[in-house]
């Protein structure tokens, strides 16, 4: 099973950073560097979301049903004029379901990160989120995902694809560094201090990254 880094390697990848980076105004070096940051921040909190059985069968049905992955059958017509509405609306509730409360402190990190305003960050985002979503509903499809467990596990090796248990172990780790339960105090801090703290999510999304 391929990750989601190595997705955005992918040819594909590289048509959805070029899509994203025409729709925003923003560069494809930035585009693609913010993507690379929030892509697995965003995998983390719907790993955290599915953790409850409620949560499992709600991303599950979403899955199965409005996301199965057809986005990314035209992507091309997706970006093509602009991204219609109705996929940003449907992104800021993504966002809004699996980020809640921390969703500005998380745009707010990722743009100072990034060097991306936030309001484009939020927009990015926005765009991003229905995309994850269609590529994990397309995976959920190939692997016969059905339950919770299937679902834990696809979603563990998107995460973690390309890099091995030890990097994996690594991130579930520090996308809850304090142990509070709530991934996304410390996804905010861990990508604002990854440079002091080389051990964190930040640091080691960008040793993945080979930055």
């Amino acid at each position: 099973m391929s990750g989601i880094l190595d997705l955005l390697n992918s040819p594909i990848g590289k048509q959805i950073i070029s899509g994203v980076s025409n729709q925003t105004g923003q560069s494809t070096d930035k585009t693609s560097n913010l993507l690379s940051m929030a892509m697995p921040v965003l995998m983390g909190a719907m790993q955290r979301n599915a953790s409850t059985p409620e949560g499992a069968s709600g991303l599950l049905g979403a899955l199965t049903g409005k996301h199965t992955g057809g986005i990314l059958d035209n992507l091309g017509g997706l970006f093509d004029g602009g991204v219609d509405e109705s996929v940003t609306n449907d992104g800021a509730g993504i966002l809004g379901h699996i980020l809640g409360s921390k969703q500005t402190a998380v745009e707010n990190s990722l743009s100072q990160k990034s060097g991306i305003d936030a309001g484009s960050v939020g927009q990015i985002l926005k765009v991003a989120a229905p995309i994850l979503m269609g590529v994990l509903g397309k995976q959920a499809s190939q692997n016969n995902v059905s339950d919770a467990s299937g679902l834990s596990g696809l979603l563990g090796g998107m995460l973690g694809g390309g890099t091995g248990s030890k990097e994996q172990s690594l991130i579930e780790t520090f996308l809850d560094a304090d142990g509070d339960g709530s991934v996304l105090d410390d996804v905010a801090g861990m990508l604002l201090n990854s440079g002091k703290k080389k051990g964190g999510l930040g640091g080691l999304l960008g040793g993945l990254f080979g930055k």
